[in-house]
């Protein structure tokens, strides 16, 4: 079997400095819970990782698309599509892609004394399934928001900041019918095409199909497609596109992130289809519209 440990195409990683972890272990605030080394690996096809000797830090790994294995001293895990884990700081452990169908994984590596808490009960498999109340998306903002403001400075300030966003962001993990049940949203109840397009921006980041959106609903696809189109005026899956393209534009005009990375984080592994698709709807290439004025 082939192994790799990094270096995927569309990846995204920062380490924090050694210096700047020192900083964060003298301050009272930041010091109780904070961020080491944050990610996102897209098909990470051959992603391998063995640490025989234990760090003192805990691994959080989100699964969004795909599968793989961990293992945690003598104990073996499968993960799937929707689901995280946390493993524990002071053992041994081993985590890898699967071979046939790779993960893309959003991954933190965290410590300090009130890690525990937070990743108690999470050595195995836990569910974040799409549904009508479930904030995906709300949550990889999170994860976004905390990126992009590491990768900005390590200021007093900004650590500050993270550390009280990673709170939420655990919290939102740990805590999950609450996250849910807390969202100001409207429930959408009997509404089949808010609950399908909530669906949608749930789901971004894959490949969903007609047959699954209809899923959703409870409709045949072919009912299905035909309300849908009555109400939006475009059909299921062409409206997808235009949220993907939507949420491209967001990240084009507010992040720094190369156009193979943000291929990825719409669901879209051929940066020349992205392109053509983003063309087609936005009547501009993705680097033309990266240098766009606007407002």
């Amino acid at each position: 079997m082939i192994r790799q440990k990094d270096g995927f195409n569309g990846e995204r990683a920062l380490v924090v400095p050694q210096l700047v972890l020192k900083m964060m272990g003298n301050d009272p605030l930041v010091s109780m819970l904070h961020i080491t080394d944050i990610g996102y690996y897209p098909k990470a096809r051959h992603h391998f990782r063995e640490r025989k000797t234990p760090i003192d830090q805990y691994v959080l790994i989100y699964c969004l698309d795909g599968a793989g294995r961990y293992r945690i001293g003598s104990r073996e895990f499968q993960v799937s599509a929707n689901q995280y884990f946390i493993l524990p700081a002071g053992i041994p452990h081993l985590y890898a892609a699967d071979d046939n169908d790779p993960w893309t994984i959003y991954w933190i590596h965290f410590k300090g004394p009130l890690a525990p808490y937070y990743a108690e009960g999470a050595t195995k498999p836990l569910d974040i399934l799409p549904e009508k109340h479930s904030r995906i998306n709300n949550r990889l903002n999170i994860f976004e928001e905390i990126f992009n403001t590491l990768k900005s400075g390590y200021s007093n300030e900004n650590l500050r900041y993270v550390s009280s966003l990673f709170h939420y962001y655990l919290g939102s993990l740990r805590y999950i019918q609450q996250y849910r049940n807390a969202s100001s949203e409207p429930g959408n109840e009997g509404d089949a095409i808010k609950e399908a397009i909530h669906f949608m921006q749930e789901n971004i980041e894959k490949h969903v199909t007609l047959h699954d959106m209809a899923a959703q609903t409870g409709y045949s696809p072919s009912h299905f497609s035909a309300l849908f189109k009555k109400q939006t005026g475009h059909a299921p899956l062409a409206y997808f596109n235009l949220l993907k393209v939507q949420q491209a534009c967001f990240m084009l005009d507010s992040t720094d992130m190369k156009i193979n990375q943000i291929c990825y984080k719409v669901g879209i592994e051929d940066t020349y289809y992205f392109s053509r698709l983003f063309s087609k709807i936005m009547g501009m290439s993705p680097s033309e519209y990266k240098k766009t004025k606007k407002g």
